[in-house]
C-alpha cells in the first residue's frame, strides 16, 4: 500500500460532506471514546470519526477513500478485545462507526429471520427476538454495547455455540459495502442455495479487512419452552468431561451450554463483584460446571432431564455437589457470575489473556500441559482458567503473582503467548477461538500459519481491496 496522505482540512471537510457535520467527529473530547479499547492495550489516533446513516453514505464514504488512498477503520460497539476496531498512532486513519446503522428492517416468524443493520445492539434483537415468541441465541457479557455488524465481522462466539454456532452459523445473508464503494445485496433468507461461492462467509470473520458489513439475515429460533440452569462443583478437568459426555448422553440438543470454571477466576468473580456473589455452592471444588438445559417440549421435561443428569453424575462420582436454579433470578444470578469472570481479572493486576481451542476430548490433557509451560515462565503467575468446554474454547488467560509489578509482568506478554500457543499447536488447535486476530495476533499468525494459508488470504484481501484501504495492518 502507498503511504496515505495525512488527514488535511479539504479532505476531511469532502468526508463531512457526505454524512454532515453533526456526524463528522473532530474534536478531541468527541473522538475519545473511539480511540480507546476496553483493555487499554491498544490507544490511536485519528483526525475524523465518520458516523455514516444510510448505505449510501458508507458507500460515498468508502469510493472516496479508495480515490484518496484513505485508511478506513470499520467499527461497531469498540468492544472488541485484538485492536481490530482500533485506529493506529498516525493519525491519517479515519473511523468509521457504524452505531447510526441501527434499524431492524424486518422479522420473519414464519422463516425465523430477522434482519437487522449493522449498528443494532446485540440485547436488542435479543429483545426483537423475545417480543416475537422467538430466540436469537447468540450470548455474549458485552451483547448491552456490542453491535451485530462487530459480532459479525469477528465471527463472535460465545456461550450459546455449542447447541447454536457462532455468528458464522447464524448469518444466512449479508449487505456489504465494498471498497470501491459498489454494494453487494445478498440479504437472502435461503436454507439452501449453492448457486456458486458462498461469498458471505468472505466478509463474516474478516473484521473489516474487506468491506464493511451494513446489515445482515440472522437464524432465529423457537423459544424453549422450558430452561433450567445448573451449577455442579467437580475435582478435576477429566469429571468435567466425563459429565459433559453424560449429558451430551442424556440431553443432545437440549444442552445448550456447558461452561467450566476453575477456582481462581470464581474466587475473584465473588471478591470483586459490585453488590457481592452468591456462591452457588457451600463448599470448596476445584472447579466448576455451569450447565443449561432447554426443553422444546415443557419446563417438566427440562427439569427431568437436569435432574437425571446431575443425579448420574453424583452416583457416578464425577459431581462432588450440585444446584438447580430455583428461580428465574437464581438462573440470571449464576450467568451473571459466569459473564463477569473477565472483568474480575482486572483489580487483581496485569493479565496476559489467551483465547484457544482445542479438540474437546483434549481439553483435560490441554489444561495439564499448558500449566506446567505457564510455571516455566512465570512460577507464581496465577492460571485463571474458564470457558466454553462443550465446544472446546477456553479463556486461559494468565493474572501476575500475587504482590507482582504489572510492567515487569507483561514485559513477558510474547514469551508467555508462546508458550501457552506452542501447547496449542501440539494439539491442532487455534489461537483465536472467538476474539479474532486484529493487531494482538497478526504477527503469530503470519509467522505460524502455512504459507499457502497466508498466501491466499494476501491474494483475497487483494483481490477486493486493491488500494489498501480497509482496516490496513489487521489479520495480515
Amino acid at each position: 500500500m502507498e503511504k496515505s496522505a495525512p488527514l488535511d482540512s479539504a479532505l476531511i471537510a469532502r468526508f463531512a460532506g457526505i454524512v454532515g457535520e453533526h456526524y463528522a467527529l473532530t474534536a478531541e473530547a468527541d473522538i475519545a471514546p473511539y480511540v480507546v479499547e476496553r483493555r487499554g492495550l491498544w490507544a490511536g489516533r485519528t483526525g475524523l470519526v465518520l458516523r455514516p446513516g444510510s448505505v449510501d453514505e458508507v458507500s460515498r464514504i468508502l469510493r472516496l477513500a479508495t480515490d484518496t488512498r484513505t485508511p478506513i477503520v470499520p467499527q461497531g460497539g469498540n468492544t472488541g478485545l485484538v485492536g481490530g476496531q482500533m485506529p493506529d498512532r498516525t493519525g491519517r486513519e479515519v473511523v468509521l462507526s457504524l452505531s447510526r446503522l441501527d434499524r431492524i428492517r424486518e422479522l420473519d416468524p414464519l422463516s425465523n429471520t430477522i434482519t437487522a443493520e449493522a449498528g443494532v445492539v446485540l440485547e436488542k434483537l435479543h429483545e426483537a427476538a423475545e417480543a416475537a415468541g422467538r430466540l436469537f441465541p447468540l450470548s455474549l457479557a458485552s451483547q448491552g454495547s456490542c453491535q451485530i455488524g462487530g459480532n459479525l465481522s469477528s465471527n463472535a462466539g460465545g456461550t450459546g455455540v455449542l447447541a447454536y454456532g457462532n455468528s458464522r452459523e447464524l448469518c444466512m445473508g449479508v449487505e456489504v459495502v465494498l471498497p470501491t464503494g459498489e454494494v453487494l445485496d445478498d440479504l437472502r433468507k435461503l436454507k439452501k442455495d449453492n448457486t456458486g461461492y458462498d461469498l458471505k462467509n468472505l466478509f463474516v470473520g474478516a473484521e473489516g479487512t474487506l468491506g464493511v458489513i451494513t446489515a445482515a439475515v440472522l437464524k432465529l429460533f423457537p423459544k424453549p419452552k422450558g430452561r433450567e440452569v445448573a451449577w455442579a462443583g467437580v475435582s478435576s478437568p477429566p469429571d468435567a468431561l466425563r459429565l459433559f459426555g453424560l449429558a451430551e448422553d442424556r440431553a443432545g440438543a437440549a444442552l445448550t451450554a456447558f461452561e467450566l470454571i476453575g477456582a481462581t477466576p470464581l474466587s475473584f468473580a465473588e471478591k470483586h463483584m459490585p453488590g457481592g456473589a452468591v456462591r452457588p455452592l457451600t463448599g470448596e471444588w476445584p472447579w466448576h460446571v455451569l450447565m443449561e438445559i432447554s426443553s422444546g417440549r415443557s419446563a417438566e421435561d427440562a427439569l427431568a432431564l437436569v435432574e437425571d443428569i446431575l443425579t448420574a453424575g453424583l452416583e457416578a462420582g464425577m459431581v462432588g455437589d450440585a444446584a438447580i436454579a430455583q428461580s428465574l433470578a437464581q438462573a440470571a444470578a449464576f450467568w451473571k457470575l459466569r459473564e463477569f469472570l473477565s472483568d474480575a481479572q482486572r483489580p487483581e493486576g496485569a493479565s496476559i489473556k489467551h483465547d484457544i481451542s482445542v479438540p474437546v476430548a483434549s481439553i483435560p490433557e490441554f489444561i495439564a500441559r499448558a500449566a506446567k509451560a505457564v510455571a516455566s515462565v512465570s512460577p507464581e503467575a496465577r492460571v485463571v482458567c474458564f470457558g466454553h468446554m462443550g465446544d472446546g474454547n477456553l479463556h486461559y488467560n494468565i493474572s501476575q503473582p500475587v504482590g507482582g509489578d504489572s510492567d515487569a509482568f507483561l514485559s513477558i506478554y510474547r514469551v508467555m503467548n508462546k508458550a501457552v500457543h506452542d501447547v496449542v499447536r501440539e494439539f491442532n488447535g487455534s489461537i483465536s477461538a472467538e476474539h479474532g486476530i486484529g493487531q494482538l495476533k497478526r504477527d503469530e499468525l503470519i509467522a505460524t500459519a502455512p504459507p499457502i494459508a497466508i498466501d491466499l488470504m494476501r491474494r483475497i484481501r487483494a483481490a477486493f481491496d486493491p488500494a489498501g484501504i480497509m482496516n490496513p495492518g489487521k489479520v495480515i
